[in-house]
């Protein structure tokens, strides 16, 4: 994977670490709303697949569907079926959180797990991202 010269990509790591604060700020507290949290664990993950991809030099489709964008890294990096069952669980939170209307009322299990899966592919990404570092 070529290494990005700038820094690019840590502004959208930095932008996923501030959704994760929130998150896991919520999370702690119990004091706000679990889709809340479940939206921001969307955003945590799509964050860092997108500055993945960036780091990368990839471009990616402007969407939110973290599977599309998983596809996309499965190209050049095959490890990503190690979180592509987390991504499939985040993926519904981007409409289902956002929209009122026929979907489920969120509770702090949710979010617990919604939290969880964001942090493993947080931690997917910068693993890979550091194993590129040594090898470059």
């Amino acid at each position: 994977m070529p290494k990005k010269q700038n820094n690019l990509y840590q502004k959208w790591f930095a932008k996923a670490d501030e959704d994760d604060l929130s998150a896991s700020f919520i999370l702690k507290e119990q004091h706000g709303s679990p889709s809340t949290v479940c939206f921001l664990s969307q955003q945590i993950a799509e964050k860092y697949l997108k500055g993945l991809l960036v780091f990368a030099d990839r471009s990616f489709p402007k969407i939110h569907d973290l599977v599309a964008i998983a596809t996309t890294i499965e190209v050049f990096l095959p490890s990503m079926k190690e979180v592509k069952e987390d991504l499939t669980f985040l993926n519904g939170y981007y409409v289902q959180t956002r929209y009122p209307g026929d979907f489920p009322e969120f509770h702090w299990g949710d979010a617990k797990d919604a939290y969880k899966a964001a942090q493993n592919v947080k931690q997917w990404v910068l693993k890979e991202i550091s194993k590129d570092s040594m090898n470059s």
